[in-house]
């Protein structure tokens, strides 16, 4: 099992997400989105990575992507984000059944839900909840068409851990493993693709398969 250890950084609240977006090159635990999972229908693999950190509030996760093709249609939350050129988080409790999938097109709309599996018990999030993760893109919001050329990008996020249902107290008494998974995808474009962090195997694309996540650290933030 993959697993990637994602420090515990203090006094980033004050900052913006811009500036939080930059301190997570420099300080936070990098990982490859790289595993092409069904290399004969789609070979396709952009160039992918993200970066973590946390504090006792959020997770932030950014991701790097540099591909062939840019897609970003929809600027509604809860919209079919993973027709864009889409980065999406997966993850679940490690003793729990359901799991949560965070998916952004690259202009940071967002589809969340909590789920048993991808058509099983499926609750999606409120406006309240939605609204309570913050994005910042170096696309900006202006929606457009599907283009191609070679485009560098990147997608910051700050996601409250009580999302994922991790409480302050918790990450006070020790280290929360998580399970989960990381992915770059773009399911109504040219150059489809499906690719993660932790491989899959399956006989077609599928992200919803909590039994092929990593294991996911958030360190303890201590007294």
């Amino acid at each position: 099992m993959k697993t990637i250890k994602v420090p515990f950084l203090k006094d980033v609240q004050q900052m913006s997400l811009e500036q939080i977006s930059a301190l997570l090159d420099e300080t936070g635990s990098r990982l490859s989105i790289d595993q092409v999972n069904w290399k004969k229908q789609y070979p396709y693999m952009p160039f992918t990575s993200a970066y973590l950190l946390h504090d006792s509030e959020y997770i932030y996760i950014k991701w790097h992507v540099n591909g062939i093709m840019l897609k970003g249609v929809y600027t509604e939350d809860l919209q079919p984000v993973h027709e864009d050129s889409c980065v999406e988080f997966f993850c679940k409790q490690a003793d729990s059944d359901h799991y949560i999938n965070f998916e952004f097109n690259c202009l940071g709309t967002c589809s969340a839900s909590l789920r048993l599996s991808k058509t099983e018990d499926v609750k999606r999030l409120s406006k309240d909840e939605l609204e309570s993760i913050k994005r910042f893109s170096t696309l900006g919001r202006r929606p457009f068409c599907e283009i191609n050329g070679q485009f560098v990008w990147s997608l910051c996020v700050a996601i409250p851990l009580s999302l994922i249902h991790v409480g302050t107290e918790d990450l006070r008494e020790s280290d929360v493993v998580l399970q989960g998974n990381f992915y770059k995808c773009a399911d109504d474009t040219s150059s489809k693709h499906y690719v993660s962090w932790s491989a899959i195997n399956t006989p077609s694309p599928s992200f919803h398969e909590p039994k092929f996540f990593g294991k996911i650290v958030l360190e303890s933030i201590g007294e």
